[in-house]
């Protein structure tokens, strides 16, 4: 399988209070198409920092990233905000929905800025992901009219209006209670069965059981790499998280 996402040595540093941290150290991964990659890691490790310089959020030190044969740093800030709104999607632990607009508008918004298709044609693909993800009768809500949960599905749809490439997901369900944690798993390992590549940050066993691959992140590097794949139906879940959770102990974690 083909690769849509490549870290070349891969290094970020801070200065602060005149002293260098550095935070990813020459850090290399390939990440395939179509597959579901989890990054976990103690507090520190570099898992944010990973996520938000690979995608282009952050600039990176040194290093190099390659997304769909295109060398990141080669492009200006417009060509990367161009890649960041229509080829790749954003869901992160705090939901950051615009509080002046209503559930629809919010996920729509972010379809009418790339200025690439009709209202009409928006609007049909917003109901499609409201269906998908089960908030369709959220059409006509505000934000402030919703639960917790809800508004992280309706967070999924917009990231998804635009029909990204790729999903970043930062700790997606850590604002969440377990029940609907697991609703947006369940939305989010569909998404990734249709096709759909997603790269998730999680410090959760639960969270992270529902993914392909597993990356482990010590001091700003990855140390240790464990596959999914022998378990393949959500049946297994539990017996997923109980084969993560006995490597995650030997990793120290």
């Amino acid at each position: 399988m083909e690769n849509i996402l490549e870290a070349k040595n891969l290094s970020k540093t801070y200065l602060l209070n005149r002293r260098q941290h550095h935070i990813l150290k020459n850090l290399n991964l390939k990440v395939k198409k179509g597959e579901f990659l989890a990054v976990m890691g103690p507090s520190g490790s570099g898992k944010s920092t990973l996520l938000y310089n690979i995608s282009g959020m952050d600039k990176m030190t040194a290093g190099e990233v390659v997304f769909a044969n295109e060398k990141l740093s080669q492009l200006n800030e417009d060509q990367l905000s161009a890649i960041r709104l229509k080829k790749m999607g954003f869901v992160f632990q705090q939901i950051n929905l615009l509080k002046n607009l209503g559930i629809m508008d919010n996920i729509i918004i972010s379809a009418f800025m790339a200025g690439d298709e009709k209202r009409d044609e928006i609007s049909k693909r917003a109901h499609e992901l409201m269906k998908k993800t089960g908030i369709i009768e959220l059409t006509e809500n505000e934000i402030t009219q919703v639960s917790g949960g809800q508004l992280q599905r309706a967070a999924i749809c917009r990231a998804l209006i635009n029909q990204p490439q790729i999903l970043f997901a930062d700790e997606p369900t850590g604002a969440l209670n377990s029940s609907a944690a697991e609703d947006v798993m369940s939305v989010l390992q569909k998404i990734n069965q249709e096709g759909t590549t997603i790269m998730m940050v999680t410090h959760d066993v639960k969270v992270a059981a529902h993914s392909e691959r597993i990356l482990y992140m010590i001091d700003g590097n990855i140390e240790g790499e464990y596959n999914l794949d022998k378990f393949k139906e959500n049946s297994e879940l539990k017996e997923r998280e109980s084969s993560l959770s006995r490597w995650l102990l030997n990793m120290g974690f």
